[in-house]
């Protein structure tokens, strides 16, 4: 199977895909209550059919070209994700998105897999802006925003709900020339 390196820790990145729906599944389950602090995805995926078709519209969306999916797994474990939630050709902008259950936490894994992935929108598709949105809250994934270079474009106040609370989102950024100049 693909993968790519995260480093000298054996962290590697690689596509999630609909066959792995039980791997997925088992690895939500590992960190439901933290991985859902701030995000959807454990009450998106309940169960195995509901995780089969998380991992199917993600695949539906790579064939599409509007969206791809990765798990970062450390010494072959599935220990958390990034992906594109969105990926608009037309306008050149695509938001990244990102979880890790507990075990995984404070290595840097998310911003290593961040990078690779941002690094492959920026020079191989093109993508001019690449998007981080995140809940104040989450100071976690705020500073990899802030690892990455990226700039704080505002905040929308109560623009999504999570369990029926009405919560703000931040909107972070970096432009294809930003991120090629800090990458030099």
């Amino acid at each position: 199977m693909f993968a790519t390196s995260l480093g000298e820790d054996g962290a590697q990145l690689c596509p999630l895909e609909p066959w792995q729906a039980e791997e997925y599944l088992a690895h939500l389950d590992r960190g439901r209550d933290f991985i859902g602090r701030y995000i959807p995805l454990p009450d998106v995926c309940a169960d195995l059919e509901a995780a089969r078709a998380f991992l199917q519209g993600y695949a539906d969306r790579t064939a599409a070209d509007t969206g791809r999916l990765y798990g970062i797994r450390l010494d072959g474990t599935l220990v958390g994700g990034v992906m594109f939630r969105t990926m608009d050709h037309a306008t050149g902008v695509c938001e990244v998105g990102c979880w890790l259950e507990p075990s995984a936490v404070g290595r840097g894994l998310v911003t290593r897999a961040a990078t690779a992935i941002i690094d492959w929108a920026v020079e191989a598709r093109g993508m001019y802006r690449v998007e981080w949105v995140v809940s104040p809250a989450n100071t976690a994934s705020v500073n990899v925003a802030k690892r990455l270079g990226m700039t704080r474009d505002g905040a929308l106040r109560g623009a999504y709900v999570l369990r029926g609370e009405r919560g703000d989102k931040e909107v972070w950024s970096v432009l294809a020339p930003e991120w090629r100049g800090q990458r030099a």
